[in-house]
């Protein structure tokens, strides 16, 4: 009987913990996906062996430089970055996202900026 009711304890830590991680993991990554709207894929959430939800993620389309049309790619790449600071405790990997729409941002305000010269010259 005491196995049983170990066991059954075990279980339920297990569940709970399963169900807290979730919801963590959940709330973190439906702020990046609420944020990006349009620009973000479906929430993806990993489990571990025992079925823990472990981490999870939502891709984001990056921008690419259109020498067309910088300021939509400023656009575009301002909302990668909010969208990515989004949670309240953004990752790691959060941070990379962001500094890397901020690096095509500034290739695109660099473009826009010379062709402002140019119309100017």
């Amino acid at each position: 009987m005491d196995c049983l009711t170990i066991s059954t304890f075990r279980s339920l830590e297990q569940q709970a913990l399963a169900q807290r991680n979730y919801s963590e993991i959940y709330r973190h990554e439906l702020a990046h996906k609420q944020t990006a709207g349009s620009l973000a894929g479906p929430i993806v959430i990993e489990k571990n062996a025992q079925g823990i939800p472990v981490s999870g993620h939502v891709d984001i389309k990056m921008p690419a430089l259109n020498p067309e049309n910088p300021e939509e790619t400023i656009k575009h790449a301002d909302k990668v970055v909010k969208s990515a600071l989004a949670p309240s405790d953004p990752s790691g990997q959060d941070f990379k996202v962001a500094s890397k729409a901020r690096a095509v941002k500034n290739q695109a305000q660099s473009l826009l900026n010379n062709k402002r010269l140019d119309y100017y010259a």
